[in-house]
């Protein structure tokens, strides 16, 4: 299934991206994962803040290839977007 049979799906929302946008995406990923190797932190924390990282590239990469998830199952439909915007494999996904 593509990107595009997600769209008809309803499972995503087409979306014109910015450089400013993606750079955004980013930098809030650069601060989570330096927020995230804090000493004093549990490491539930950490993973929470580990996640949001991984959460913001993905959102970016999917920004960038032109679309935005619905609301539904929002967070799945971002990480599981990386299979399509990054081509990586979903085991590694998983």
């Amino acid at each position: 299934m593509s990107l595009r049979d997600w769209l008809k799906n309803g499972w995503l929302i087409e979306h014109v991206t910015s450089p400013q946008e993606i750079a955004d995406l980013l930098g809030v990923a650069d601060r989570d994962l330096a927020d995230c190797m804090v000493a004093h932190l549990s490491p539930d924390w950490k993973l929470t803040i580990a996640y949001n990282a991984a959460l913001q590239s993905a959102t970016a990469a999917l920004a960038a290839s032109g679309y935005r998830p619905s609301r539904e199952a929002h967070h799945d439909r971002v990480i599981q977007s990386l299979a399509h915007t990054l081509e990586l494999d979903p085991a590694l996904i998983a």
